[in-house]
């Protein structure tokens, strides 16, 4: 048999190819390991942050039932200051009535009747009007064409929808 490789080359090869093969599977192992490290601290940043999400949406439930409270209260104390203002307005009405009867002429009395006409406009109210005064002449002869029923309902004889 002839011989192609000598043994001395041929352990030469050997060698050469298994510290290429340590070589490639040294920077494998190392490769794998720092894959492992690195899948470790994305497992410890994601477990932060799923607890991170749990603060979150916690401080979110509490700030909505904060938020949901802030709207109640603010909405009784709405009520408890329009309530007030109904009961100042209906005192200034009935003061006013008083002074009005006892003074009719008298400019502190108009200067109550203004005031107390803006504060029941704003609290929704309609500002005292003039009273209706039924005018005999303009029924008698009047200038524009004549609304029966119009004036019965302002004389409040009939109602509205009848």
């Amino acid at each position: 048999m002839v011989r192609l490789y000598r043994d001395k080359d041929v352990k030469k090869l050997v060698l050469r190819l298994k510290e290429e093969y340590d070589g490639v599977l040294a920077r494998q192992r190392a490769a794998a390991e720092e894959l492992k490290e690195e899948n470790r601290r994305l497992r410890a940043r994601v477990l932060e942050l799923e607890g991170e999400r749990g603060a979150v949406g916690e401080a979110i439930v509490l700030a909505a039932k904060e938020r949901e409270r802030i709207c109640a209260e603010s909405a009784k104390e709405t009520e408890n200051e329009r309530k007030e203002l109904a009961l100042l307005s209906e005192k200034c009405r009935l003061m006013l009535d008083r002074l009005q009867k006892k003074y009719p002429d008298e400019e502190d009395v108009a200067a109550l009747a203004a005031f107390h006409g803006e504060l029941s406009a704003s609290l929704g109210g309609e500002a005292p009007s003039e009273e209706y005064v039924f005018d005999m002449d303009e029924v008698i002869s009047p200038k524009e064409p004549l609304d029966l029923e119009k004036l019965c309902k302002d004389l409040g004889l009939m109602e509205d929808g009848e």
